[in-house]
């Protein structure tokens, strides 16, 4: 077998550092076990002074530790993809779904004509509900007091189009999947996640918070080392340690594009490029007809980069915390070329 190298993915990582917020964190899997795991810290006196503003703001004392395996912070959209294996445990048990429509467990959104959004459109950002860009729509969920109010909101918002038919990446249908669950199980979003995937994964840093209003598109903090645990379980088609997490037939259903050629594409962000969309991942690289398919992810806003590959059977997860999204979409393609180059 031929020795892996890293030499390219360490020449990349010691490049990028600095760009993607002045610290980045690398986690490789493949067959069976973690093949590489590696931090660079390359923060400039301006990002420290940026960190303590910010710091400052949310009332934490500013920390510049270099980044582990085992750092935990707020991943934004990498939430996503968390999210939508929690709403797949419900369909796996038949308690709900993808057919369902919204309106039966939330008739707010049939008295506002939004009542035959589907459970699958939810996951898939294919709600057709016209959305106020991603920061704006969480600073409004986080001023909140519940999730009957949050989805309120969402019921007074425009269509702009039909449900199924319009794509628009934003944090609302995963606010509506969510809602539906706690009104099945009589929990909150954050227990559920809890019982559901945080502890059979293992993932004990892993969380939604305490908020009044789970924020299920953009909302939980993780760690590398957690946040792996679960792209182990999707590339082991829903077991992890032996232990059945989701059936496969649901993990294949979060990975078939929903973006066909008849759906309108309202928003995608810049760093999107090109990809399609499943439940709670971008296809990176889609497979023939509705196989599921072969690379995918679920980047956020702070930069972090979660991906498997199911063809090489490999995953990965850069940590990293920065806004500036420039180059974000060939940062992510080239690592990954870098990765699958090295562990062939």
């Amino acid at each position: 077998m031929k020795a892996q190298n890293f030499d390219k993915v360490d020449a990349w990582l010691n490049t990028h550092a600095g760009a993607m917020g002045g610290r980045v964190y690398l986690l490789l899997y493949k067959d069976g076990k973690v093949v590489y795991s590696k931090g660079v810290s390359e923060l400039s006196g301006k990002q420290k002074m940026l960190g303590k503003i910010l710091a400052k703001r949310q009332g934490n004392a500013a920390d510049f530790s270099d980044y582990t395996a085992s750092t935990k912070q707020q991943i934004a959209s990498c939430s996503k993809w968390l999210s939508a294996a929690l709403v797949m445990t419900f369909v796996d048990e038949g308690k709900l779904k993808l057919s369902d429509t919204v309106g039966k467990f939330l008739p707010v959104l049939t008295r506002n004509g939004k009542g035959n959004i589907t459970i699958s459109d939810c996951l898939s950002h294919l709600t057709a509900i016209k959305s106020p860009d991603l920061k704006e729509s969480l600073n409004q969920m986080r001023q909140t007091g519940s999730m009957d109010e949050a989805i309120e909101k969402i019921a007074a918002l425009p269509m702009e189009g039909k449900p199924g038919k319009v794509f628009r990446y934003s944090n609302t249908g995963l606010q509506i999947a969510g809602a539906v669950i706690e009104k099945i199980s009589g929990k909150s979003f954050q227990t559920l996640f809890a019982q559901r995937i945080a502890k059979p994964l293992d993932m004990k840093n892993t969380d939604f918070g305490n908020g009044k209003v789970a924020l299920p598109a953009g909302g939980a903090s993780s760690t590398p080392n957690d946040y792996m645990n679960m792209l182990i379980m999707l590339l082991n088609k829903g077991t992890f340690n032996g232990k059945r997490i989701l059936s496969e037939n649901s993990v294949n259903q979060m990975q078939v594009n929903r973006v066909t050629s008849d759906v309108l594409k309202a928003y995608a962000p810049t760093e999107a490029g090109n990809f399609g969309y499943g439940y709670g991942e971008w296809i990176m690289q889609n497979n023939t007809g509705n196989q599921p398919s072969i690379a995918l992810t679920s980047p956020g806003l702070f930069g972090s980069f979660p991906w498997i590959d199911n063809q090489k059977k490999t995953a990965g997860f850069l940590m990293a915390f920065y806004l500036n999204n420039k180059g974000r979409h060939e940062y992510y393609v080239t690592l990954k070329k870098l990765v699958d180059e090295a562990l062939q």
